[in-house]
C-alpha cells in the first residue's frame, strides 16, 4: 500500500488522539488541539468561499501568532499554496513577491496593513485582503475583511476532500534576495514531510515537549515547527516580538522545553541582565542556525544556565535541515565546544558531499574547501517561475548549496564561507550586491564594496567601503541613514569606511578576500 505523505495527517492525528491538549498558548488565548483543527477548518472553508482553489496561492504577512499557525492547515487542507512573507521586508518587496506568486488572497496582521495598503494599486492578482486582528474591539480597516468574523460564519467540519499529491507544492518561501530579486523555494508535502521526520528524530520531539517560538514562523516553515511540533501532540507557544524579559517569562510561566532561534536570539539570553530574577525548572534543548555562535556561548548556555544546545545547518531551499551537530559517538561528552559549533553530520535521509570545480569529492582532511551539495527528499522542487535558476543549483544528481566547506574524517561539516558572497546576520540572508546596488544610487559614491564583518550580537553585519567621487563629501551617519530609505533595515551597513581604492585583480574583479582579512584577522569566519 501506498499512502501519500500529507502534511494535513499532522493535524489530522494530533486532533483526534489529543482533542483536549493545549495545542497553543498565545498570549490569554489558550487553543487545544480540537480547537486548532476546527479553526483551520474554518480557514479552509472560508477560502473556498472566496472562490480559491487548488494550486492558488494565498500569502501571509504577520509576526507570530495563532492566526499563523492556522494557515499552514487551512490554506494547504485545500490544496492551496502558502506564501509565507518575510515581514522586515520593504513594502517593494512585497510587492515584487505577491506578484511574482500571483496571490489570490492576502493574510495580514494587523500591525502590517498599511504595508499593503501602500502597494495595492500595484498588486495585479490579489482579490481578497483578510486582517488578522485579535484586539477588543476590532478596528478593521477600510478595504479589509475580519479574519475571526469571515472563519466565524463557517462550518467547524471537514473541508471537501481534494485530490493531493506528495509531490505538490505546499509553500513557496521565498529566499532573502541573494541574487537581484528574491526566488520562491517550492517546498512539497513530501519535502516538508521527511523534514519534519527528521526535526522530530535529530532534535528529539516528544509529546511532553512545550515549543517557544522565538523564530519567526515565515522562516524556511519555521524549521518544521508548525508540522513537527503538531505532529507529536506538542504545545506551541508563540512569541510575537523577541523581548529577554518576555523568553524568560514564558520559559518560567509555560515551562519551555524546547526552542528554535537564530544567533541574536540566543545572545539576547545569554546577555539579558534580569535573568536570575527568574525561576527555570526545565532543561530546554536550544536548536541554533545561521551563523553559528561563538563556541564560548555553547559553554555558557550549557554551563551558566544547562541548558542544552544543538547546532544545525540547512537552507530554505532543504525545508531546511541538512545537519546537525550535537554530542555523538566522537564527542560523547559534548565538551569539545569548537566541533558543536560547527555544521555538524548529514541527517537521516540526507547525503551530503564537498565538491571541488570539477564535480569530485575533496579529501576529508579538514583543510580543503569545497562546496556543500546535498542529495534528498527534502530538497526543494524549483524555484518557482524559474526554471533556469532552478538548473543553475540542482546538476548532476545535487543540490548545490552555494557554500564552501571543509570535512573531516568522520564527515563532519565546517561551513567557511559562501560562494556568493552572502552576509548571513541574525539568521536573515543579504545579498552584499543588493546593498551594494542601493550605496551606488548616493551621488558621492564612486565604489564601493559590501562585506560580512564579526558581530557578537549577529554573528555578522554588513559593513561598506566606499570610494568618494573626486571633490565630493560624504559622512558615515549620512550613507547608512541613505540605504536605510532605500533597504530593509536589517540589511543596512552598520559601518561604514571611506577608502582611496579598492583591491581588484589584473582584470578589475573585486577581491572580496582580501577586504575580509582585514575585519576577520585573528577570527574564525564560518557561515551556515
Amino acid at each position: 500500500m501506498e499512502v501519500p505523505l500529507l502534511l494535513n495527517d499532522f493535524l489530522r492525528r494530533a486532533a483526534k488522539l489529543y482533542p483536549n491538549k493545549e495545542a497553543i498558548v498565545d498570549g490569554d488565548l489558550r487553543m487545544t488541539y480540537r480547537d486548532y483543527q476546527e479553526r483551520c477548518n474554518q480557514l479552509g472553508h472560508a477560502l473556498l468561499s472566496l472562490g480559491v482553489r487548488k494550486g492558488d496561492r494565498v500569502c501571509i504577512l504577520s509576526p507570530n501568532s495563532h492566526y499563523f499557525l492556522e494557515s499552514y492547515y487551512g490554506v494547504t487542507q485545500i490544496g492551496a499554496i502558502l506564501v509565507p512573507l518575510n515581514y522586515r521586508l520593504v513594502a517593494a518587496d512585497h510587492e515584487y513577491i505577491i506578484n511574482h506568486a500571483g496571490v489570490k488572497v492576502v493574510l495580514v496582521d494587523y500591525d502590517y496593513t498599511h504595508v499593503i495598503d501602500d502597494i495595492r494599486p500595484n498588486l495585479k492578482t490579489v482579490e481578497h485582503f483578510i486582517v488578522a486582528d485579535p484586539r477588543t474591539p476590532k478596528q478593521t480597516p477600510a478595504g479589509w475583511v475580519d479574519w475571526d468574523a469571515l472563519v466565524g460564519q463557517q462550518p467547524k467540519g471537514p473541508t471537501p476532500p481534494v485530490e493531493q499529491d506528495e509531490n505538490d507544492v505546499t509553500s513557496i518561501n521565498y529566499t532573502s534576495g541573494t541574487t537581484a530579486r528574491p526566488k520562491g523555494v517550492m517546498l512539497t508535502h513530501r519535502n516538508v514531510y521527511i523534514n519534519a521526520y527528521n526535526f522530530i528524530a535529530h532534535l528529539r520531539v516528544r509529546h511532553e515537549d512545550r515549543e517557544l517560538w522565538t523564530l519567526p514562523m515565515f522562516h524556511a516553515n519555521g524549521w518544521g515547527g508548525p508540522f513537527a511540533i503538531t505532529a507529536m501532540g506538542a504545545t506551541h507557544v508563540v512569541l510575537r516580538a523577541v523581548v529577554g524579559a518576555d523568553i524568560f517569562r514564558l520559559i518560567q510561566d509555560e515551562n519551555i522545553t524546547f526552542a528554535c532561534m537564530a544567533p541574536a536570539v540566543l545572545n539576547t539570553i545569554l546577555t539579558f541582565p534580569d535573568r536570575d530574577k527568574y525561576t527555570i525548572t526545565t532543561r530546554p534543548r536550544f536548536v541554533v542556525a545561521g551563523a553559528p555562535p561563538p563556541a564560548a556561548f555553547i559553554e555558557r548556555l550549557e554551563n551558566e544556565l544547562g541548558w542544552e544546545f544543538i547546532q544545525i545547518y540547512g537552507l530554505t531551499e532543504t525545508s531546511p535541515i541538512l545537519t546537525v551537530s550535537t554530542p555523538d559517538y566522537h564527542n560523547p561528552d559534548g565538551r569539545n565546544y569548537q566541533r558543536r559549533a560547527r555544521a555538524g553530520v548529514e541527517a537521516i535521509g540526507v547525503e551530503i558531499q564537498v565538491l571541488d570545480d570539477s564535480g569530485n569529492p575533496v579529501p576529508k582532511d579538514d583543510r580543503t574547501i569545497g562546496e556543500v551539495c546535498a542529495r534528498s527528499n527534502v530538497v526543494l522542487k524549483g524555484y518557482w517561475e524559474q526554471p533556469e535558476e532552478t538548473n543553475k543549483a540542482i546538476y548532476d544528481g545535487y543540490f548545490h548549496t552555494g557554500d564552501l566547506a571543509t570535512w573531516d574524517e568522520f564527515g563532519n561539516i565546517n561551513i567557511v564561507d559562501r560562494k556568493k558572497d552572502v552576509i548571513i546576520s541574525g539568521g536573515e540572508n543579504i545579498s552584499s550586491a543588493e546593498v551594494e546596488d542601493a550605496l551606488y544610487k548616493h551621488p558621492a559614491v564612486l565604489e564601493c564594496a559590501v562585506v560580512g564583518v564579526p558581530s557578537e550580537k549577529w554573528g555578522e553585519t554588513p559593513r561598506a567601503l566606499v570610494v568618494l567621487r573626486p571633490g565630493m563629501t560624504a559622512t558615515e551617519e549620512e550613507i547608512i541613514a541613505f540605504c536605510r530609505e532605500h533597504l530593509a533595515h536589517f540589511k543596512c551597513p552598520t559601518g561604514v569606511d571611506f577608502v582611496e581604492s579598492l583591491p581588484r585583480t589584473a582584470t578589475g574583479k573585486l577581491q572580496k578576500f582580501l577586504i575580509r582579512e582585514r575585519y576577520w584577522a585573528g577570527k574564525e569566519r564560518r557561515v551556515n
